[in-house]
């Protein structure tokens, strides 16, 4: 008997410290690129706000923005059947940026465009999920050159996502 209440209670312990936290983190900094994967079919990678992770264009969900280029400029594309992205600013620096960034505590977006376009650092974009979440974007740095033949995108960006489906952003 003795040995099976140990056995319960180092189960239960087991339990409750393998808990994962099933709230995933609502801001960060993320990296996308457009570099081309293969398996039955070609995808990217792109960013998942609500799941705060990188997925790919195959996954379900799929990601909420991936990163392309024209060949010169860079771009944020959506693939959810609505105008998500708003271009809050652009700035001579990245001091002003995080400024922006950070004291940008609401939405209030009348005009809604298909892509951001073109991105480059210093700016801040906020993005509209399909389902009406939004997401508040600083980009930090992009590299556009021609890697192995084509032509390479890639951006890093710090990002806020609200959850609740409010235009109101969390506080740091």
């Amino acid at each position: 008997m003795k040995n099976i209440i140990l056995i319960l209670f180092a189960i239960l312990t087991m339990q409750v410290s393998c808990k994962k936290d099933k709230n995933p983190p609502t801001s960060g900094i993320a990296t996308i690129n457009n570099t081309r994967e293969f398996s039955t079919t070609y995808y990217v990678y792109g960013f998942l706000f609500r799941e705060a992770k990188l997925v790919s264009t195959l996954e379900k969900p799929p990601p909420d923005i991936t990163v392309d280029t024209d060949g010169t400029d860079l771009l944020f594309q959506a693939n959810n059947l609505k105008d998500s992205f708003y271009k809050f600013g652009e700035y001579n620096d990245g001091t002003s940026a995080k400024t922006a960034f950070d004291n940008l505590t609401t939405a209030n977006v009348t005009q809604w465009d298909g892509l951001a376009y073109p991105i480059r650092p210093h700016q801040v974009w906020i993005y509209r999920s399909g389902t009406e979440h939004y997401a508040k974007i600083r980009i930090i740095s992009i590299i556009a050159e021609v890697r192995s033949g084509n032509n390479y995108a890639e951006c890093t960006f710090e990002w806020v996502y609200q959850p609740d489906g409010t235009p109101t952003f969390p506080g740091k």
